[in-house]
């Protein structure tokens, strides 16, 4: 057994890699040529990787949250939409139920909710069961491209009614089925509505219980009363989410398999916004949902209520078990809309606002707003980058005279939290103070990502650490999520593992996509739909290096006349048995066979065979991916290693990744 000793902050020691390349350029090499992985496995041998190696980042994009990872089921609840688009807004995707000869539908100015005023107003003209169709008239609601009801399953209803009628108004809620109409749930009747009791904005609520399952279902809200009727924040919302969280199960677990050690967030560009004003504006993303204006996402094409807010995200990262990275807004946007430093200081006070809300005491003001939330206890609240992306050449002056007014204050009033620059600092170091610097990569080509397994080789040890906060191949190599992007990205994954003392952080972008969206960033890590998701080929490499994080780096020397091959070796302690392994990871970016040779020295005693196994992620086209009709064609396959031993020989998958776990 070998004799490593772990804390609950790090893996102990001090790694030092030496990986041997021939060349830069990409060939294939026939079978027989034999490469050769030297490990160092013996004690006090290689380096910590930091605990924050590996997150994830979650953006408002192709309705990763509005419509998918926010359980929300009603799309557009507040009848709002695409104010701030430089529309009026609209009530889409709700639809009348009935021709305009019994119910008139419109909006007007009269909800009693200050920051989002606009109301349904519904006329129906019609009076009782014969003039009335005998399911009455009224709206219904699709929600996200259908909503998912289950058999058995319950829902929890809220909305805001007012009424103005000469006598009792009957209201009917119910889930129906995308064909016929066909009633799913026992039916929430309101018949004692009078202008007595809801003269006024009244809320109600209810909990429908679905009697069968449909993937596209509808809201409908209905009557068969002559009256006039207002409503507003209609809300439907599944009662199994995340520990009552309001985070849709499937999704969240597939996030939390990926054991992410941070979560960035909101964004990306979704916090610039186009211009400043659809940015993301986080005092107006808290409190009671209902008070939340919402506002129209400008880069990416679509309006959020604004359900999933600062807080949600805050708790997201608190459930994950991962540490917040709050990117908020510094005055610049995406569009090439700044603020003058002249007026700079309100969004100044505005992040040190955000700061408070999440780590104040309960008692300070923000905090004491984050209590009310049912959260008195601070958040883990460690980092926050100043802007996205802000730091091009033709910005850099003003972002950076910005950055040191935010830097400034924020080191004034909280010395400990961890400050991330947009500037890059990988080729020459900044000239300003931070902790981090981010980066963003996007090749356009898996070779390309493949070649910038090096890319941070001559970064300068002594400045920040990097973020690599968004990285991913696109266009032609990736589609909608290939096996040769992921494996270039592997081998990019292995390069920021070779040199983890300068790069600390590292997550895939963009994190989900819900595929009916009309607007969408392609590829990404979870792909879904109402009822359904999957991980693409690069979702699936990240778990591969889901132990990663906290694990040692150790000592290897990789001999090989092959430019395909890349390779890498860590210690680490299983979060499933508790056991000590080696994690061998191999990248085979070529068309052939490659046999390796995998020595390992300085161990106390031999890798055991038992429990010992190779998991092999590879598919028989290179160009293979994932969809709802085949969501495991490219996934890892983990079967026993019967031959695992301190000295052996494995033959690596034309283009694959392969992890070699050894128990030791």
């Amino acid at each position: 057994m070998v004799s490593y000793s772990y804390s609950s902050s790090n893996l102990l020691s001090s790694f030092v890699l030496c990986v041997v390349l021939v060349a830069n350029a990409f060939q294939c090499f026939t079978s027989d040529a034999t490469s050769t992985l030297m490990v160092d496995g013996s004690p006090n041998s290689g380096r910590p990787i930091p605990n924050t190696f590996l997150g994830a980042f979650f953006e408002e994009i192709n309705h990763a949250g509005a419509g998918g990872l926010w359980a929300e089921l009603v799309s557009n609840r507040g009848f709002e939409g695409g104010r701030g688009s430089g529309s009026p807004s609209s009530i889409y995707p709700w639809r009348v139920i009935g021709n305009e000869s019994l119910i008139s539908v419109s909006t007007d100015q009269t909800s009693c909710f200050e920051r989002n005023k606009i109301a349904l107003r519904m006329e129906v003209l019609c009076n009782g069961p014969k003039s009335c169709p005998p399911a009455g008239v009224g709206v219904s609601n699709p929600g996200y491209w259908g909503m998912n009801i289950e058999k058995g399953k319950k829902y929890k209803l809220v909305m805001y009614v007012k009424v103005k009628a000469s006598g009792p108004v009957d209201l009917q809620v119910s889930l129906t089925g995308s064909v016929h109409r066909v009633n799913m749930v026992s039916i929430i009747s309101f018949s004692a509505m009078t202008d007595n009791n809801f003269s006024k904005w009244t809320k109600v609520e209810g909990i429908l219980e679905s009697k069968a399952t449909n993937h596209n279902s509808n809201l409908q809200i209905t009557t068969t009363t002559r009256a006039i009727l207002w409503l507003d924040q209609v809300s439907l919302m599944p009662l199994d989410t995340y520990k009552g969280h309001g985070f849709r199960m499937d999704l969240f677990k597939m996030v939390a398999d990926l054991k992410p050690k941070f979560l960035r967030f909101p964004g990306g560009c979704f916090v610039e916004g186009y211009y400043l004003k659809n940015g993301f504006q986080w005092k107006n993303t808290i409190g009671a949902w209902e008070q939340r204006p919402g506002h129209y996402g400008d880069v990416w094409k679509y309006w959020t209520d604004d359900g999933f807010g600062f807080f949600e995200m805050l708790q997201l990262a608190e459930d994950l078990g991962a540490l917040p990275i709050w990117v908020f807004n510094n005055g610049m946007s995406v569009g090439g809309e700044e603020v003058n430093m002249s007026a700079l200081s309100p969004f100044i006070q505005d992040a040190l606002d955000g700061i408070e809300f999440a780590k104040g005491s309960p008692s300070s003001k923000w905090g004491s707003v984050r209590a009310s939330m049912r959260h008195p206890e601070p958040f883990d609240f460690r980092f926050v980058a100043v802007g996205n992306e802000n730091c091009f050449p033709h910005h850099k002056v003003h972002y950076q005279e910005k950055y040191f007014k935010f830097y400034d204050a924020i080191k004034r009033a909280y010395p400990e939290i961890r400050i991330i620059s947009n500037c890059d600092g990988s080729k020459t170091p900044l000239n300003h103070p931070a902790d981090l610097f981010d980066f963003h990569i996007y090749p356009n080509n898996s070779m390309d990502m493949f070649s910038k397994y090096s890319v941070f080789d001559k970064t300068s040890r002594l400045g920040p650490k990097v973020f690599v906060s968004e990285y991913a191949v696109v266009k032609d190599d990736a589609r909608n999520g290939t096996l040769l992007a992921a494996l270039a990205e592997a081998a990019f994954l292995i390069g920021l593992e070779r040199i983890s003392d300068i790069v600390h952080m590292v997550c895939y972008a963009p994190l989900f996509i819900n595929k009916n969206g009309r607007y969408s960033w392609i590829p990404d890590a979870i792909a879904f739909n109402s009822h359904e998701s999957y991980g693409t080929p690069s979702y699936w490499v990240q778990q591969l290096f889901s132990e990663s994080s906290g694990a040692i780096y150790l000592n290897s020397t990789l001999q090989t006349s092959s430019n395909s091959i890349v390779a890498s070796a860590i210690g680490y302690r299983s979060s499933q048995d508790s056991k000590i392994y080696l994690r061998v990871k191999v990248v085979n970016f070529g068309s052939e066979i490659e046999k390796l040779r995998i020595t390992i020295n300085g161990l106390s005693s031999n890798v055991q065979q038992s429990r010992s196994t190779k998991t092999v992620l590879t598919s028989s086209n290179k160009m293979d991916e994932n969809s709802f009709s085949q969501p495991n064609k490219v996934v890892p396959r983990k079967s026993a290693l019967e031959n695992a031993s301190n000295n052996m020989v494995v033959s690596i998958s034309p283009y694959s990744v392969t992890s070699f776990d050894l128990l030791v």
